[in-house]
């Protein structure tokens, strides 16, 4: 459904460093970039996910409301991007990493907040 998202950075050596650590933890090679923009992209062949400065020059702010779910290939691989996420940067957010039970079936989860507060998660649907 998506080609790719794109989340505004202040700081964006420092969520570079969150996202190459905990995207990292999901298999994903470190970042490419900067780009002519300043832009840091991870790339898969299934989409891409993209940080920079607002090209407004406004200040990057979160979405209230807002969450990016990255899959997750095992529950280990869930709690090594929440543990490498908030070892860079990263701050950990509602209940720990852990099994859901919902509308979605059965999922494990766990959240952080980047370093400018975008609300993001690692998500493994279990059989």
């Amino acid at each position: 459904m998506f080609t790719h998202i794109t989340l505004g950075a202040n700081d964006v050596e420092a969520s570079r460093r969150f996202y190459d650590a905990a995207l990292g933890a999901l298999g994903l090679e470190p970042a490419s970039g900067p780009d002519p923009k300043g832009r840091y992209w991870w790339r898969t062949d299934r989409g891409a996910f993209a940080i920079g400065k607002p090209i407004d020059g406004e200040p990057a702010c979160h979405a209230n409301g807002g969450t990016i779910g990255f899959a997750a290939r095992t529950p280990e691989m869930v709690h090594a991007f929440h543990d490498a996420g908030a070892a860079a940067g990263g701050r950990s957010i509602e209940d720990p990493p852990g099994e859901r039970n919902g509308a979605f079936g059965k999922l494990y989860l766990a959240y952080l907040r980047d370093p400018d507060g975008n609300k993001v998660c690692a998500l493994h649907r279990m059989a």
